[in-house]
């Protein structure tokens, strides 16, 4: 009895996701682990973030780091994926293609996005105006389990 799903499974898990939560690290060593939005484009993950938010340095210096998605509230419906991944800050000169699409992907799945700035104060509004699109590519097999998998076995074996 496997609890693991399969990466077509894993993988729609994933985009079908709302917040993922991408781990990237201190110049120290240590993990930062933040919740984010998120958009999935031929097994790529695709994050906007600030133009100068922490995670930005932390990818430019390291491109380590790990993204999970979960879901579930009882023990029997608990799910996730983890996937090891390299970050790269997407470069406006290179990578306009990628980042058209990364956008229209993000402005699909999060089609309030754009309106919820409005009613955010100044500040926070002018915070994230100014912003960077990072890829997330795995950089190796996801880690998964879906606890629905687990079936009650017959006859009290």
């Amino acid at each position: 009895m496997g609890v693991a799903m399969s990466d077509e499974e894993a993988w729609d898990f994933i985009a079908r996701s709302h917040t993922g939560i991408l781990t990237t690290l201190r110049r120290d060593g240590w993990p930062v682990a933040l919740p984010l939005w998120f958009a999935v484009d031929d097994r790529r993950i695709y994050i906007a973030t600030p133009v100068h938010a922490r995670k930005l340095r932390r990818i430019a210096n390291d491109d380590r780091g790990s993204f999970l998605v979960e879901a579930g509230e009882r023990w029997a419906e608990l799910a996730a994926v983890h996937l090891p991944v390299r970050a790269r800050i997407l470069d406006p000169e290179h990578d306009e293609d990628e980042m058209t699409t990364a956008s229209q992907r993000l402005t699909e799945k999060y089609p309030d996005l754009q309106s919820r700035s409005k009613q955010m104060p100044e500040a926070s509004r002018n915070h994230y105006r100014s912003q960077r699109l990072v890829r997330l590519v795995p950089a190796g097999p996801p880690l998964s389990w879906d606890n629905a998998k687990i079936r009650p076995r017959r006859g009290g074996r």
